[in-house]
Parts: C-alpha cells; sequence; structure tokens
C-alpha cells in the first residue's frame, strides 16, 4: 500500500471534497482536522487554509481525478476521515456514498460504514472481520495448522483451554541471545504481561506477526502505537492493506470494539492527538518499503536467532526520522 502524491490541482480538489466529509453542522472536529492537516503534510505536499476551501461536487471531484489508484486512495482516505471522531453520522456517510459513487469506486468497506451509522454495529463488525485481516490470520492458521490445530488456537486465545507444549516452544525463546528476534519478541511479551501461543489468551500462531511489527518498528502499545504498527503493516500487505488502517482506526479514534476478543478497550478521538495522525501516513510510507509480506505466511522460526538489527537490514526497515 502506497501513498500516492496527486499533482497540485487534484490535491486541491481532494482537500475541498474531504472539508465536506470533515464538516459537521458547519465545523470540523478535531481528529478529522488534524487527519486533513497530516494528509497535507505528509501526502499531498500542500499549505492551504482548511477553512477557507469551497466546497465541490462529486461530479467536479471526479473529472480531475482521473487515475483509478489516486481514487481508491482517496476513498481510502474518505473512510479514515469519516472515523477519526467516532461513528460518523448518516449524513456524512451519504456524502462518503456520494462521491465514492462519482468516482467509480464500489467498496464493501463503505457498507460497514453504513452499517454503523445506522446502528447496526453487530452486522458491520461480522462483516468486516470475514473480510479484513481476521479472515486472513485465521485462514492461514487453518493451512498452516491444519482444522484442530485452527481450532485449538481459538480456544486458547479466547482462554478456554492451553496447549503447554506450544507454549514451551516459544517459552524457550528466553534462553536465546540477547537482541536476538525471538528474545526481542519474548522480554516484549513477559513486559507487558502478554501470553504466547498455547497459553490462555495467546494468539494464533499466523498472526504474531503484528507483534514482531511492534518489536520490529519499534511501535508502542498504547493507542497512538496500535494505529502506527496497523499502519505500518498495511504498508506491506498485499491484499486489502486498507482494513488494517480501519481496524485500528475505529478501535483507537472511532471508540468501536471491532476485536474478536473479550477485550473491552477503546479510545475517542486519538488521531486528533498532537501528530498522531501524521505517524499514522509516515507509517504507511515506512511499511511500503519492507520487501516482505509479513502477513503471508511469513516463516518467522528461521529468523529468531538473528539480531534484530540485521533483521531490520534484510526486511528494508528503514529507521523513523
Amino acid at each position: 500500500m502506497r501513498l500516492i502524491q496527486p499533482d497540485p490541482t487534484a490535491a486541491l480538489l481532494g482537500l475541498r471534497a474531504m472539508k465536506m466529509i470533515a464538516s459537521e453542522a458547519g465545523t470540523i472536529r478535531p481528529a478529522r482536522r488534524a487527519v486533513m492537516d497530516a494528509a497535507q503534510k505528509v501526502i499531498l505536499r500542500t499549505s492551504h487554509d482548511i477553512d477557507a476551501l469551497p466546497p465541490i461536487t462529486p461530479a467536479e471531484l471526479a473529472a480531475g481525478f482521473p487515475d483509478a489508484e489516486l481514487r481508491q486512495q482517496f476513498v481510502n482516505g474518505m473512510l479514515v476521515i469519516s472515523l477519526a471522531d467516532g461513528v460518523p453520522s448518516r449524513e456524512t456517510v451519504t456524502k462518503v456514498e456520494e462521491f465514492a459513487h462519482a468516482l467509480g469506486i464500489a467498496t464493501p468497506e463503505l457498507a460497514d460504514l453504513r452499517l454503523m451509522a445506522e446502528g447496526h454495529m453487530l452486522l458491520a463488525k461480522l462483516d468486516f472481520l470475514r473480510r479484513g485481516h481476521i479472515k486472513d490470520i485465521l485462514k492461514n492458521q487453518l493451512e498452516q495448522k491444519g482444522p484442530l490445530g485452527l481450532a485449538k488456537s481459538v480456544l486458547t486465545m479466547r482462554g478456554v483451554i492451553e496447549d503447554r507444549a506450544l507454549s514451551a516452544r516459544y517459552r524457550a525463546w528466553e534462553t536465546l541471545p540477547e537482541g536476538t528476534l525471538g528474545r526481542g519478541l519474548i522480554d516484549f511479551y513477559n513486559r507487558h504481561g502478554f501470553s504466547v501461543p498455547g497459553e490462555p489468551a495467546g494468539f494464533p500462531e499466523a498472526g504474531l506477526y503484528h507483534d514482531f511489527c511492534h518489536l520490529l518498528g519499534g511501535y508502542s502499545t498504547e493507542p497512538e502505537g496500535e494505529i502506527q504498527v496497523a499502519s505500518f503493516t498495511a504498508g506491506f500487505k498485499k491484499e486489502r492493506p486498507i482494513y488494517l488502517v480501519l481496524f485500528s482506526v475505529m478501535i483507537f479514534s472511532a471508540g468501536v470494539q471491532m476485536r474478536p476478543t473479550n477485550d473491552p478497550f477503546v479510545t475517542v478521538g486519538t488521531l486528533g492527538n498532537p501528530g498522531v495522525a501524521e505517524l499514522m501516513l509516515a507509517a504507511i510510507e515506512r511499511g511500503s518499503k519492507v520487501n516482505i509480506d509479513l502477513t503471508d505466511k511469513w516463516d518467522y522460526w528461521a529468523w529468531i536467532e538473528l539480531p534484530i538489527d540485521e533483521v531490520r537490514r534484510r526486511m528494508n526497515i528503514l529507521p523513523t526520522a
């Protein structure tokens, strides 16, 4: 998932449309404004006065956006900005739908946004999860571990059972030299009180890339760090990367519990905190430079004895600015 810098004319058209999505009752809410400011700084390289931008019709926007990839990026941006301050209103979703239709972009994520706006949260969550990265994790777990392995991983994640033989394989990483990838991850788990696969609440092995990305990317487990790690992962994910970004934005800025677990923790408006929206976009750019899709059945066992810095070098994980 790469971020495209449009030409100045298209950039201005997009900003005008974004303002219409961001505005509600004549005002722009804080997190939505922060996303627009970040887009100007990180993607567009412009400095327009957002409050002075005139409105625009969907037809005008479509006429100035000839490139299909740029159109998709803009629709993705509309989805993010609509969720930045909480669950969007029906009126906001209607505006997004009108612009997306004019651009010729039909996306199932937008249907889920409509369900949320209309109060059908369970339906929205189930549809979103069956299409996004959670589905990919379960599919990979099934392909790699078989039906029994998938069932056991779900039951351990839910805290129903434990697999001591499996957890012992991961706890053995505590004996690896300091500075290696495996030792780094087990130290990360111990520091935060997280469970390894096989322990109650431990995540399926096919989803462990998320925690490796925390470690390799240097991202925290605070809401802003979770948004960054999801965005970083979206940068290198080849299939449906926007789901990762939206998943984190829903939980940590829209206040919607989207996890397939019992964790109730959510926050509202995190993208409005100073610098967070910029960090989100920078993480996507950083992730887009990574030369391997860690979400696609990555065999981390072949890497755990390597020094973390060597792993970063081989994967082209660049330092943060």
